[in-house]
């Protein structure tokens, strides 16, 4: 039977990090399911390093979603992937996340974190997740991660148990390659 991933997201997701793993996984013969607060054409935005002192953000592709988040029966999944941009900054106030995310925590089941995700991660109630773990993500997430906490990894890649954290979209390569061992098994 084919492994079936779900990418949780929503309308602002960083495009290259919503679209790389989509096709990463289906590239490696698996399903990919993209949830959103309801289902529906996501909006993507471009972030992108152009001098300033933080990244720059323009309008990105369309994408349609698979489901809505209260459609999404997380014990179907074999792991999960939080794309960053804005995306996670309001999907993490929706009433299904914690359900659907804290689900691949209590299962130990994979889970890829890229960017802004740890966002998403502070709607989980339950912080010994994230207790002596070591994670990474965009630079001005820090203190999220800390707050989870869990100690703030300064390389552009971590894994961590069933936690793969990426800094941004330039980590991708090494992101879907790790999550993608910890799928396999």
């Amino acid at each position: 039977m084919s492994k079936k991933i779900l990418i949780l997201t929503g309308d602002a997701v960083e495009a290259l990090e919503v679209y790389y793993p989509f096709y990463r996984v289906l590239e490696e013969g698996y399903e990919a399911v993209i949830a959103s607060p309801t289902k529906k054409v996501l909006k993507t935005v471009v972030h992108d390093f152009e001098g300033w002192d933080t990244y720059t953000e323009k309008p990105g592709y369309l994408l349609e979603s698979h489901t809505s988040f209260a459609g999404v029966n997380p014990a179907e999944f074999d792991g999960l992937i939080i794309p960053g941009g804005r995306a996670p900054e309001y999907i993490r106030l929706d009433p299904d996340v914690p359900r659907i995310v804290g689900h691949f925590f209590e299962a130990n089941k994979p889970v890829g974190a890229i960017c802004h995700a740890a966002l998403v991660l502070s709607a989980l109630k339950n912080s010994s997740y994230f207790q002596g773990r070591k994670m990474t993500a965009y630079s001005a997430c820090k203190p999220d991660i800390e707050n989870l906490g869990a100690e703030y990894a300064k390389e552009t890649l971590c894994v961590d148990g069933n936690i793969v954290s990426g800094h941004a979209w330039p980590d991708l390569p090494g992101f879907m390659r790790e999550f993608l061992k910890l799928v396999r098994g």
